[in-house]
Parts: structure tokens; sequence; C-alpha cells
């Protein structure tokens, strides 16, 4: 490391001016990005050698061997990493490419203006009490953003500390960087700085390469949808992991998304942390069944990002898909020297949906000569540990001829090898030596020109030594850590295999006001008169009548105010009919007894009308528009439920499942964020545990799926012509008797006072 000639002459010419103002698209884009996080010199404003920032940050420079200058910026020390510090930026003689900004919160403003002056482009912000101090530290985030936008500086952070990128060989980066990380496939974005020495550890202990890791701070102009764009346009990336705390920008980030989809760049994301689904979970069944967790895995699941559950699976997944071959089938060969390993695999291969078929007879007939006498050739096998006890000269041993014999059997997709074993550190016989490296050698070209993909993996998920590290990585041999954890790679990457090609965006959040139709036919007023603080369920005529209009098919019903009405329209209808109040004040009727099912005579009708009627005045305090008369339907049909939610994040989500009064109790259901389309529904409703009901089992008439999922497009229609004041709209249950279809229930909520 060394600092700029502080004796030159300033060249005020050049960088005595802000660069001119740019757009945040212009800054952040990936051509941008890519210059940013390859910076041939840093500035280390506000470094000091009691800093222990400044410290990390000098260590990972060299813990990355960076060859450009590190430059010290600090206005009273006479030294800092062994060199005389530049005492502001506007002494430096040439521009750095990028300035790590450590001072605190009330001087950052400040060091950009300087950084303008002196030419620099880039900087990360590591200082605090920012957006997550409140509104005050909101202000003072968006002001520091629009300051650097202004001089037309790219800005990482604040609250952040820095990044790395192997391939360049530089480490801006307020943490310890391991030894002998390597470079490699990996790209990394991070919604947490303290988490990514741990990633970073973890990819050292098992050899997984990085090519870029990030750490996003508070995201004030560089975000993860940026930085997902920028890896999927890396060339030196071939897979993303993603450790996310939320998805600000929904839109973008699926663009992003897409865009790796059809590159065949998987993502994979961790996930973290869920919040209460709030008030609208309690207004409709919908709301609770389509909880913020269970959307953010729809919407990954939707745009074909994986997603798991742990820091080791989320580098483990990603190694598998940035070194190994990605099978292209679901049909496994697993050779190990263990049958508790065999068991074990079985065990988690089915849990994964992953085949495991019986060996060609070519492929037993190659593997026997290699057993020990009459043992068997299974799938998966166990070769044993006999020849452990036998002195060798040849470097392969019983399990390498049998992964010789599996990868050219035609019944299989690809090859689970638990046969990579090395001693901790160089044995100290040159003829023991000898034979472990040229295994590995040799296995390391059989894996390369298999004519299926060879998953090696090692047992257990323990850390690799120096020595295997090294030895492993020379020969192209990458073992996934541990059964478990490979098993469970494998099935994501099946799945992400199977899903390429078929991601599809949504359309996020609407902004529109409702439409005219709605306006006009019912009388709310429009989306500028809408208190945001409030929800407000309709009652379910109202609801009825706007799912009629979009040609939702709902039940007949009549609404009466008195016993002698409800009686009357009981006679029109035909026994046996169903009671209900209707008021916009009572979300779920039956909690309060105010529904009755069955009634076959005048009488019952009578009775249970004044009863409901009185509950409902209990109830809603006087607010209750009368009672819904409708018909019975048959226990012969099946009941669903089709509900849209107004997610904040991701905009519409559809909820589709079995419904009735055991819908939150069965959770049987398949969400999918908006828009989709006829063969997505159908296929949402393959998914259901509840299918084969649908299907006819135990002698039902078999559901029209068409029909079914022509309904439920109508009703997305109908809550998408609500604009920003959807909160909820759903039918419970939504009955369905072969191409019989009927809204037997159906409740709005809407969020702010549109009443």
């Amino acid at each position: 490391m060394r600092a700029a000639d502080l004796t030159a002459p300033p060249h005020h010419e050049v960088a005595g001016r802000s660069a001119a103002p740019r757009s945040r698209a212009e800054l952040t884009g990936p051509a941008r990005l890519a210059s940013f996080f390859a910076p041939r010199s840093v500035a280390v404003v506000g470094a000091s050698d009691t800093s222990a920032w400044a410290r990390f940050v000098a260590a990972s420079a060299r813990a990355v061997a960076f060859a450009g200058p590190l430059i010290p910026v600090h206005p009273l020390h006479k030294t800092v990493f062994g060199i005389t510090p530049a005492r502001s930026l506007r002494e430096l003689t040439e521009p750095a490419d990028l300035a790590f900004i450590l001072v605190p919160q009330s001087a950052v403003e400040d060091v950009l203006d300087e950084a303008a002056w002196a030419g620099i482009h880039g900087a990360i912000v590591l200082a605090s009490e920012y957006r997550e101090a409140g509104p005050a530290g909101q202000a003072h985030q968006e002001r520091l953003a629009a300051r650097a936008a202004a001089h037309g500086i790219t800005l990482l952070g604040p609250n952040c500390l820095g990044f790395v990128n192997m391939h360049a060989a530089v480490a801006p980066f307020a943490l310890t960087v391991p030894p002998q990380l390597q470079a490699g496939p990996v790209g990394i974005a991070l919604q947490s700085g303290a988490l990514a020495s741990a990633v970073l550890g973890f990819a050292r202990s098992r050899a997984i390469g990085v090519s870029t890791l990030v750490t996003l701070g508070n995201e004030a102009m560089i975000t993860a949808s940026d930085v997902l764009e920028y890896l999927v346009a890396d060339e030196r990336t071939e897979v993303i992991a993603l450790f996310l705390e939320q998805i600000g920008d929904a839109v973008s980030f699926a663009r992003a998304a897409m865009k790796a989809d059809r590159l065949g760049k998987p993502i994979v994301a961790l996930k973290a942390g869920s919040s209460p689904a709030g008030q609208r979970a309690a207004l409709s069944h919908t709301g609770a069944l389509a909880g913020d967790d269970a959307v953010v895995n729809a919407a990954l699941r939707q745009l074909n990002v994986i997603r798991v559950t742990s820091i080791e699976e989320l580098l483990t997944t990603a190694a598998l898909l940035g070194y190994c071959g990605r099978p292209r089938g679901r049909r496994m060969g697993a050779l190990t020297a263990s049958g508790g390993a065999c068991d074990l695999i079985a065990d988690r291969a089915s849990a994964v949906g992953i085949e495991i078929p019986p060996f060609a007879e070519a492929t037993k007939a190659s593997i026997a000569p290699h057993l020990p006498p009459g043992l068997e050739v299974p799938n998966p096998l166990d070769v044993t540990g006999h020849f452990l006890a036998d002195r060798r000269d040849d470097p392969l041993t019983p399990i390498d001829h049998a992964l010789d014999a599996a990868v050219a059997d035609p019944g299989l997709d690809f090859v689970l090898f638990c046969g990579v074993t090395l001693p901790e550190a160089r044995p100290p016989s040159e003829a023991i030596a000898y034979l472990a490296e040229e295994r590995v050698t040799w296995i390391g070209e059989r894996i390369a020109s298999a004519p299926i993909p060879v998953i090696p993996v090692s047992t257990v998920c323990v850390d690799l030594t120096e020595y295997q590290r090294g030895l492993l990585t020379r020969r192209g041999v990458h073992p996934l850590g541990g059964i478990d954890l490979g098993v469970r790679a494998l099935g994501h990457a099946l799945d992400w295999a199977e899903g390429r090609g078929k991601a599809s965006a949504w359309a996020g959040r609407r902004t529109e006001a409702p439409s005219m139709w709605h306006r006009r036919s019912l009388g709310h007023i429009d989306a500028t008169s809408m208190r945001p603080d409030e929800s407000s369920c309709w009652s379910e005529n109202e609801a009825r009548e706007l799912l009629a209009g979009f040609g939702v098919p709902v039940v007949p019903a009549e609404l009466v105010d008195s016993p002698d009405a409800a009686a009357h329209a009981a006679a029109r209808i035909g026994f046996p009919v169903a009671l209900k109040v209707c008021s916009s004040q009572i979300p779920h009727k039956s909690d309060i007894g105010a529904v009755a099912l069955g009634l076959g005579t005048a009488e019952e009708v009578k009775a249970s009308c004044a009863q409901i009627l009185a509950a409902g005045e209990r109830a809603a305090a006087g607010h209750v528009e009368g009672v819904l008369v409708a018909p019975m339907r048959g226990a012969a049909g099946i009941e669903l439920l089709a509900g849209v939610k107004a997610d904040p994040v991701f905009g519409l989500v559809l909820a589709v499942g079995l419904g009735g009064i055991w819908a939150e109790v069965l959770g049987d259901v398949s969400l999918r964020v908006l828009p989709v389309d006829h063969e997505e529904v159908g296929r949402m409703l393959g998914e259901l545990r509840g299918l084969p009901l649908l299907r006819g089992a135990r002698g039902r008439t078999p559901a029209d799926l068409e029909a079914v999922a022509d309904v439920i497009m109508r009703l997305c229609a109908a809550a998408r012509h609500l604009g920003p004041a959807l909160g909820a709209v759903e039918v419970n249950p939504l009955w369905v008797n072969g191409d019989h279809i009927e809204a037997l229930d159906a409740s709005i909520v809407t969020e702010g006072n549109i009443r």
C-alpha cells in the first residue's frame, strides 16, 4: 500500500470541480457499478491507527493483495498505516477511484463535497444514525443521497461495511476477509453487514470461490436490485446468493431476476424476518393465509429464485450451481463407502423428489468385480471399506471404479459421489501422498469428462484444511458440505432447472384510482379522498354486486329485514335455505351466531331470522342492512376459497385453496402475485393437497377445473378494478359441483374511509 505523492502540485484544473449531476439510473446501472466495484485506488477518509474500522480496511486490502494505493486521509494524524496521510481529499495529487468515508455522520456531507472537488466518483459511507434512527435520520439519508447524486457520485450505504471483489483483488471492507479466500463464481449481496464475515468464513472453509460480495447498508442510492442487476451482468459471476431482510422495490427486483432466469444464472435467496399480516388478516381468511412470509415465498417462486433457510444452505446451493454440472433430470445414482450413508441419502432424496432407480445390468456387471465377492450392486451403493485394510499401489479405489461405470448408466441423470476423502495434511510418506494426489487428479478429470454431472459431497459438513482446499481446488473438485446440505442443494438445483424459462414478473403496487364502473355503480368516492389509516369491510350484498358485475356467479339471495319477509323469500327460493346477517360491521358472521343453515320450514326461518337480527344488532350497534336468504347447496360439492389481497410490497396476491370453515385450519392454499393467466390458475389448483377431491375422489362429481379457473380470473378482474383501495376480495366458500360454480359467501375489505 502507498499514498499518493503529496509533494506534487495540485491539479485543480482536472479535479477541482464537481461532476455533472447524474440520474440515479446512470449512477447505479450495471456498467457504472462494474467500475465502482473495481477501484484501482481507495482513499480512506478518517483513517487512523487507533480506528478499528480503518485497521479492518487495511487488513482486508492485504488479505486480497490489493495492488493499488490505499490512501489514508486525516487532518490531524502525522502517520497512518505507516505513511503520511493527506489532510483532506483536496490534497490528493490524483483523484482516487473510491472514497471510504469513516467520519461521523455530521461530517459526511462535507467529505462528499470534497470528494466531488477532488474528482472522486464513488463513495462508501460507514456512518449510521440515518434511516434506522427514525424520521430525522431518514431526512438526513435523503439529503445525503441527493447530495451524492448532485455531485455525480455513486454512493454505497450509509451504515455500510463495504465490499470485496476477489477477481479485481480489491476489498474496501471494514470487517475481516479470511486469508486464502478464493476468487470464484459466487456473487453475494447482503442486507446485513455483520453477517458478511460469517458468509466469507464459511465460503473459505468449504473452498467456495467468491466473485463480488457487497454489503448494502441502508441502500440510500445503491439498492439490492441494483447489485442484483450488476451481478447478473457480471461475466465472472455464475450464481448469485442473496441475504435479504426486505425487498424494497419489488418491480426492480423482479426485472433483474427475470434477466437472470433468461441468462441461466441462478439466484439463491435467504430471506429473513416476517411480520404480522396486520389488520387485514383479521378481516379476511385471505389475509391470514397470504401472510407476509407466504407472499415472499410465492413471489420468489414465481421468479424462479431458490429460497433457502440458512447461510450454510445458501452457500452450498450456490456452490453446487457454480461449480458442479447442473442435472437435467431427477434420476440419481449414489456411491458411498457406508451403509448408513446410503440410508441417509435415500431419505433425503425422497424428501426433495429425487428418484433412485436400480443400476442398469451393464453398470452392475462393471462394478461387481471391484466389490467383495457375492456383494449385490444396489443404488445407492455401499462399496464397503474392505479396501482400507489392504495396502494399495493403485491410486484408484473401488468407489472410483464404480464412478467410472455409473456415469455411463443410461438410466441416470447424475451421480452423487461420496468418495472424496483426504488426509488433513500432506502425508509424510511420499508414496501415500502421491496416491492421494493422483487419485484426486483422476476424480477431477473424470468429473470433467463424464457425460452426466457428478456431484461430489462429503458425508458431513466440516471445514476443509489448507492442504485439502489447495489440492481439491487445483484439480477442479468441489465437494459439497455434507449429505444433508448436499441433497437439499440438489433438490433446489432441480427445481430451478425445471422452472427456468417459466418465471413471471408481477405488476407491482397499483396506484390508479378505482375504476369508473366501480364508482358509478356503488357510489364510492375516488382514491384521493381515502384515508390510508383505516380498513373498511363491505356488506356482503355490496360485495356480491361487485363480483356479479364482473361475471362471478353468485348464489341467488334476497335481502330481507324481518322474519316474515325471510319466510316469504324462502318460499320463493325453495327450501332448505341458509340465512346470514348482512352488515359491513360483521366480517365473520358465524363467530357471533349470525348464520343459520339447512332451514326447512317457514317457522324455522322466522325463528332463526329473529335470532340473527338480534345478534347482528348487538354486534354492529344498529349497522345492519338485513338478512340474506339463499338456497342451501348440497354436500356433493367441494368448497374452495379464492381471494385477492393487497400486499404493501408486491401488490395484488391471489390465494386459492380449500375453503369453508376449515380454510385457515387446513391451510391448503396456493399463492401467486398478480397478474396471472388462466393456465397459471390451473397450476395453482393442481398444487392443492385437496386436488383428488376436485378430480372426483370417493365418488364425487369431478370439478370442471377450466370453469373454476375462469371464475377465479373474473374474481381477479374485480379485485384489480378497486385500484389502491383494495385490501382484500374473497369468496369463501366458492362452491363447485361439476360445472356448477357459485360464490356462496363474499367479502371485500378496502383501505381508507371510503364508505
